[in-house]
């Protein structure tokens, strides 16, 4: 087929303001992956690209890249690719509607569209609405109240009285990733965390949540729309700061040996199937405490856990994504093999020829592009081993000779 891949953050999203060095490096490292297995199922490939890295010629295996010079030519690059496509795919956040606006584009061209309907995703990225859903269902969720940035901190400190217990997540109510995120330890730290909130997300309502004390797990899944399979349990590395500091996604490992695994598939698919239209890769973030797995969070889209799972299952992802939407057939027979350990890397600003450099170590997946406006830049290095202490230090001595390039062009 003749495919569109559209990724948000390095695809022409961000075309007008400076990019966002470590979301940078989860979405073109989407991206690369993807499309590369796309190409392997024999698929031709269109993408666009931002013009500041296009210029830079990353490596990507994509027949015909289309560069994007401002945000607002997106929509256009979308439908005049589609009109040529038999098929497309969003990779993009939630945030402010993004994915969901970008998938009714989609939709309007007459495309296949290999993402979830765009009235699917509207079902599960709003929080409080996830909260209700889970609750309904029976499965464990951490308590949670929703409120308004513009309800007073008082307010705020009587609603939790009594209903939650500290310490609490605070985050914005329909945003990814750690935008906003912030662990609230007392009364003292509410007014900081609803400031880190009204500062890092536009988002007006938010949800405080009891803190789940556990491992940060994801489930990949593979849907139908009706029916859904587990494919892995990853782990993830989330740093959830304070109000007056940063919250990080890092990075994870797949797949994650840990007891409650099973029970992490039984709950994450019976989400998924409870959602009708909800198709292709989804992610559905947990927690797992000593006795059960904790619902958190749903992602109806791909997640940057693909960068391992590709390297770790005996069949090619992207093209389960196609079988499962438009020919509703999931895999079979899975089987999993070795470990796949990946993590971000901060560096300095490289010059070009040290960014081409980068790209020649076979364990980075997303360079790191000197495009930042912050001073540094930020990497994405993937390993894989029969053994996880081997795929450890296989990315170590990566990100040893990362580092060695950008510093000192070795």
């Amino acid at each position: 087929m003749r495919l569109l891949i559209y990724e948000h953050v390095s695809g022409g999203g961000f075309a007008d303001e400076p990019i966002p060095a470590s979301v940078l490096s989860e979405g073109f490292g989407m991206l690369r992956t993807l499309i590369s297995d796309f190409k392997a199922a024999g698929h031709y490939v269109t993408t666009t690209l931002d013009s500041r890295l296009a210029r830079l010629h990353p490596p990507l295996d994509a027949d015909c890249t289309v560069p994007v010079f401002s945000s607002r030519e997106v929509q256009a690059a979308i439908h005049k690719v589609s009109a040529s496509a038999d098929a497309a795919y969003v990779i993009a956040p939630e945030t402010e509607g993004t994915l969901q606006s970008l998938v009714e584009s989609v939709e309007q061209t007459g495309v296949a569209s290999l993402n979830c309907p765009a009235n699917t995703i509207e079902k599960v990225v709003d929080k409080t609405v996830l909260h209700e859903s889970l609750t309904k269902l029976g499965l464990p969720a951490p308590e949670t109240i929703t409120f308004s940035v513009a309800d007073g901190v008082e307010e705020i400190k009587r609603a939790v009285h009594g209903r939650l217990c500290f310490p609490l997540i605070f985050k914005p109510s329909n945003d990814v990733g750690c935008c906003g995120l912030s662990v609230v330890r007392n009364e003292r730290q509410v007014a900081g965390a609803v400031g880190k909130i009204k500062r890092e997300s536009s988002n007006k309502r938010f949800v405080a949540q009891e803190l789940v004390t556990g491992a940060a797990v994801s489930v990949s899944l593979i849907s139908t729309g009706s029916d859904a399979l587990s494919i892995s349990l990853n782990r993830q590395d989330v740093t959830i700061g304070a109000p007056d500091a940063i919250s990080s996604y890092n990075g994870g490992l797949v797949p994650f040996d840990h007891p409650l695994r099973l029970g992490a598939f039984a709950v994450a698919e019976k989400i998924v199937k409870s959602f009708r239209g909800l198709r292709g890769y989804v992610g559905v973030d947990l927690v797992l405490t000593e006795e059960e797995a904790v619902a958190i969070e749903v992602n109806p889209r791909l997640t940057t856990s693909y960068i391992g799972l590709r390297r770790v299952v005996d069949f090619n992802v992207a093209e389960a994504i196609v079988n499962a939407v438009l020919k509703r057939e999931l895999p079979t027979n899975i089987q999993t093999c070795g470990y796949a350990f990946f993590s971000k890397v901060e560096t300095p600003l490289p010059t070009v020829d040290a960014l081409q450099k980068t790209c020649e170590v076979n364990e980075v997946v997303s360079p790191p592009f000197p495009v930042s406006s912050s001073g540094a830049a930020c990497g994405l290095v993937s390993s894989y081993a029969a053994t996880l202490k081997a795929a450890t230090a296989r990315f170590r001595e990566a990100k040893k000779r990362v580092l060695n390039i950008t510093s000192r062009g070795e």
